[in-house]
Order: structure tokens, then sequence, then C-alpha cells
């Protein structure tokens, strides 16, 4: 049986030169902090840089330096609710149409925050961008983690290393809340292949004041769910834990929907939320999948539906295709119900950069998920790291400054 192939399946794996592929614990997380503090070190020497070609703003205060741009765009919103927390009534425009406002950002992070400056008396600049710097450090030792019950220890720190220097990963130390949905996002993914239902369904319910991905979440639970209730034959469930997993499938939907709640109940205004989301988007209004034709046919004309298509027949090549198979099902069904997720509710833009950060399998799959760590892992992980620190100057230097008049935001 392949490892990855029924939920909570655990093989020891070949390593190099034909070895057990399992480092011993305190190795294993020593060179994950180690690979993962060296990435940060790009990324952060990357923002200091780019910090040089910012034009002071309100933001990021004068002069502009490392700590500045850790405000930058969200930052600052979430800089506002760490410090005077969230506006009642919503706000609103002469017309009556809502404004832009701090109730669009969840409010687990700038609630760590804002708790590290209740006991360090730091400022926000300071504590946002260490919360979120440790919680990608979590993040990325629970993806290694995840990773090894599927392929070698090497190869999985090698993916790591990949996901980490992405090229939206500057996100992971300042003040943006990816460290924190990674974090959740994995230790979900894990606890549905570990077949832990009650451990997933409060990670889902705190997913709910973090990120809205409980949704996609909800799908990939289900697929663990029936993936369980197709080896009952072999193992048969019992009453705790046919509760568990039905309890994880409705601690999704309450995920969902946790936060639109919690805004309508604060406010008084039952779609306080989604006019608040709303007023991000042209016309004040959200539509479906919409915007991905439109902005199709404005770039390709005629070759709009060719476009799309082979996207589609992209992705579901990557989860679906022989490479993807050592992943196993819970990180396959991601894959997929991730992508369709932001075809439907997010507008194409140059924040997808940094949305594409939750696909962390595509690292592995890039680097090969193979049972043993080869010199081929080895020089298409050095490729894939050294193409996206490249992809990280660009990054830092067109989307993560501001430029003004305008520009397009992380």
């Amino acid at each position: 049986m392949t490892a990855g192939a029924t939920v909570g399946t655990r093989t020891h794996v070949a390593g190099p030169l034909g070895g057990v592929g399992r480092w011993r614990t305190p190795r294993l997380l020593l060179v994950t902090l180690l690979t993962y503090a060296a990435t940060r070190l790009v990324s952060g020497l990357l923002i200091a840089r780019a910090a040089r070609h910012q034009v002071p703003i309100g933001w990021t205060g004068d002069p502009v330096d490392y700590w500045g741009m850790t405000l930058m765009w969200d930052g600052t919103w979430y800089r506002r609710i760490a410090e005077t927390g969230y506006p009642v009534p919503i706000p609103v425009d002469a017309a009556g149409v809502t404004q832009q406002n701090e109730w669009a950002f969840y409010p687990l992070f700038p609630g760590l925050a804002r708790g590290l400056m209740a006991v360090t008396g730091l400022e926000f600049r300071y504590a946002g961008a260490i919360v979120a710097t440790v919680l990608g450090a979590a993040a990325a030792v629970l993806l290694v983690v995840l990773l090894r019950r599927h392929v070698s220890d090497g190869v999985a720190v090698l993916a790591m290393a990949v996901w980490a220097t992405y090229l939206a990963t500057p996100v992971l130390q300042i003040a943006y809340t990816e460290s924190l949905a990674m974090l959740l996002l994995v230790a979900f993914l894990l606890l549905l292949e570990q077949q832990r239902w009650w451990g997933a369904v409060a990670v889902a319910l705190l997913i709910g004041l973090s990120r809205p991905i409980a949704v996609p979440l909800g799908l990939v639970a289900l697929v663990a769910v029936v993936l369980r209730w197709r080896r009952r034959a072999e193992r048969p469930i019992g009453r705790g834990e046919w509760a568990g997993m039905f309890a994880t499938l409705a601690g999704c939907g309450v995920a969902g929907f946790v936060w639109p709640a919690i805004v309508w109940w604060a406010t008084g205004q039952p779609d306080g939320y989604t006019d608040t989301m709303a007023s991000w988007r042209a016309g004040h209004e959200i539509t479906p999948f919409v915007p991905w034709w439109t902005n199709a046919e404005y770039f390709f004309e005629d070759k709009a539906l060719v476009v799309l298509v082979a996207y589609t027949v992209v992705l579901l090549l990557l989860a679906l295709g022989p490479w993807a198979r050592p992943l196993g099902w819970v990180m396959r069904s991601w894959m997929l119900a991730y992508p369709l997720y932001l075809f439907a509710v997010q507008d194409p833009g140059t924040s997808l950069y940094r949305y594409l950060l939750l696909l962390f399998p595509a690292a592995l799959i890039g680097v090969g998920a193979t049972r043993r760590m080869t010199a081929g892992t080895v020089v298409r992980a050095a490729a894939l790291v050294g193409l996206g620190v490249a992809l990280q100057v660009w990054w830092t230097q067109e989307v993560l400054v501001l430029h003004l008049p305008a520009s397009w935001p992380p």
C-alpha cells in the first residue's frame, strides 16, 4: 500500500542510498527551523530593500524602514483593529453606501498581536510582524510533519523550502494573516489525515475567525469522511467516531458563517459583512465567477474561453495526475477545492499571488513527491527556490511598494 493511499496511513519510506528516510526529531526540527529562518532572512532583506523605494506615507511613517513596510496595505487595517477595535455602526457615505472598513478583516490575528502588545508594551508595527513570523515558523514545522507522512523527511524539508520562497512569502513576516491561515490550514489537514475529528472541529472554528476558507475546507472534510466510510468493513466506525465525523462537517459549516454572524450581532446589520466586502469591488457588488471571464475577455479577447479552459485543465492535471498520487486524497482535494473557491469569490488581481500561498501541495509536486531524496530532487528544489527568490525581488518592488498615485495591492 502506498503512503497516503488512505486517510491516516503512515509508512516508513526509503531515504537516500536506500536507508530509512526518517530523521530523529531534534534533527528534523533543527533543519526545518534553520531552513525556514534562512528563507525569512532573504525575504527580510528584500523587504528592507523595498523600503528604500517607498515614498513615506501615513502607513509607514517617515523615514520608511523595514518595520514601516510591515504595515503596508492590509497591515494598517490590522493595526487599527488591534489598537481601536471595529467601528460601530458600519461607516457609510452620504448616499448610505457602505465604505471600506475594518469588518472585512478577521479578528484572530489582530487579537494575537494585541495580546502581545499588552504583555510587552510593543507597538503594533513590531508585535504584528513578530506574531506573523512566529506563526510562520510554526506553520513550516507542521507542514513538514504533514508532508513526511507521504515522503521522506529530506523531501518534506525541501518542499517546505520551495513553499517558503514562493514569490509572495514576504507576507509571512509582515502584518498579514497568511502565517496564521497556513498554520491552521495545515493543522486541519493533518488532523483529517489522522482522523482526529474533534481536533479538526476546534481548528475549523479557529479558521472561521481567521480567514474565509472554511467552505473549501468543508469539501475536503467531506472527502476525508467518505474515505473513512469506505473503510468501515475493515475498521468499523463507532458511535463516537460517527459523531466526530459529522461534527467536523458541521464545524466547517459553522466556521463559514461565524464571522458574518458576529458582524451582524455587533452592528445590527444583517448584511454588514457582505456589504463591507463588496465595498472593495467595482460597482460595490460581488458577482461569482464573472470577473474572471471579464478579465479574460479584456486580456485575451476571443481566446478567453480557451485560456480559462486551459487553466482549469492544468489545475485538474496538477491535482489528479500520477505525480500527485503520493499526496493522498486529503491534500489533493484541497488542491481542487481551493482554486474553485478562488474562482467563485475572488476577483483576479495581484492579491491572487498571495492567496495561492495556501496551495502548498504544489511545492511538493514541483520538487517531486518521491519516497526518497535523489540528486534530481535537490536540483529541482534548488531551481524552484532560486526562481522564487528572483520573483520575490519583483514582488517586493512592484507589488508591496505603493507606487503613487495608486497601484495594485498585494
